[in-house]
């Protein structure tokens, strides 16, 4: 029997946490089993948070801030490859979802992963479902497209937070077991500190753990992310 090459893995997020937030369990599982990971980061993060205009030197300073922790956080996980864009917090929507596309599209041609992890359709957050459109049109499968797994990750505080009626609503139907993962997951949470919220809200690590271990309760494991295939090919 031939053993199973390692994957080459990328996550596209909107913004710096998301990654972490949406399926930080299930990187440490790639790199702990030596999968290849890449997280490309789109939106600076931060540019829509000041109601008033901020000298630009503390803005800039702001998102290296971001970037940093952002970095140390891929660390923690074990993530080799990270990429951050510069695209604006908030509105994504503001520019040409092609332009968008388009540098996704660069870093699939460059990387040639195997699976791609990104938002879900439904979230709140429009910059969520923008990034998860350049994606799905970015990973559409012509001839010897290199993308095999696609599955898409709720958010704490956009996903569950979208009415079910307003759109998609989250129906997972792939589950990974994060057992083993999650304390790896709250430590590079931990870099992200400023983000996180006090309980009961759920961008919290107490929301955090909670979800965790209602997505294991619910497929028979202690703590569990869940996703949704998008789609899977299985090829020769």
């Amino acid at each position: 029997m031939t053993a199973q090459k390692n994957q080459r893995i990328a996550v596209v997020v909107a913004h710096a946490d998301d990654e972490v937030l949406g399926c930080g369990g299930t990187l440490k599982r790639h790199t702990a089993a030596g999968d290849e990971v890449w997280t490309i980061v789109l939106a600076d993060g931060e540019t829509s948070r000041f109601a008033d205009s901020p000298p630009d030197d503390f803005v800039r300073a702001r998102i290296a801030e971001r970037r940093a922790a952002a970095q140390r956080s891929s660390e923690a996980l074990g993530v080799e490859h990270l990429h951050i864009h510069e695209f604006p917090d908030n509105r994504l929507d503001t520019r040409p979802l092609l332009e968008i596309v388009r540098v996704v599209e660069q870093h699939i041609h460059k990387i040639g992963p195997d699976m791609v992890y990104t938002h879900h359709s439904g979230d709140v957050n429009i910059d969520h479902r923008l990034v998860h459109e350049a994606v799905i049109t970015a990973c559409r499968p012509g001839p010897g497209h290199p993308v095999k797994d696609l599955l898409f990750f709720e958010t704490p505080s956009s996903t569950e937070w979208q009415p079910a009626h307003s759109a998609q609503a989250f129906l997972p139907n792939w589950f990974v077991d994060i057992s083993e993962t999650l304390e790896h997951k709250l430590a590079a949470l931990k870099h992200y500190d400023q983000e996180m919220r006090p309980w009961p809200h759920p961008r919290s690590y107490e929301g955090v753990r909670h979800l965790a271990s209602w997505r294991g309760a619910s497929v028979g494991c202690a703590a569990a992310e869940a996703f949704i295939l998008g789609r899977r090919i299985r090829r020769p």
